[in-house]
């Protein structure tokens, strides 16, 4: 029963069970230690906060009080540990990252002292 107290002394908002129990039904024929749901809850409840946190900022950002998908993959794709983790994951009604290429932006004007005609 030590595992069950070591959980109970992290204060983990998610639940070892939960994480033990849907470890198990995806992936029935491995075993599973002890300690590992409790360490696997930790990284999931990081993770959580850390992606919250961030979409918090975008939100606030964009003047908003709550937080949409949108913000989610802005928060992601913005963060370069994020992005390299969840790189390959798309967010439904996240949209993509504003981005114009340097191609198409209008090109600077020329110096007035030049001739701009051509000579053939």
């Amino acid at each position: 029963m030590t595992k069950e107290r070591d959980f109970k002394k992290s204060s983990l908002w998610i639940g070892r069970n939960n994480v033990s129990n849907t470890y198990n039904n995806h992936l029935s024929n491995s075993r599973l230690g002890g300690g590992a749901p409790i360490y696997l809850a930790a990284v999931l409840e990081y993770l959580t906060a850390e992606i919250l946190e961030l979409a918090g900022n975008a939100a606030r950002d964009n003047k908003k009080s709550r937080i949409v998908p949108r913000h989610i993959t802005l928060a992601v794709k913005n963060d370069e540990e994020l992005n390299k983790l969840l790189g390959g994951v798309t967010i439904a009604g996240g949209g993509v990252l504003p981005n114009i290429h340097a191609v198409l932006l209008p090109k600077k004007t020329a110096v007035k002292g030049k001739s701009q005609s051509q000579d053939y």
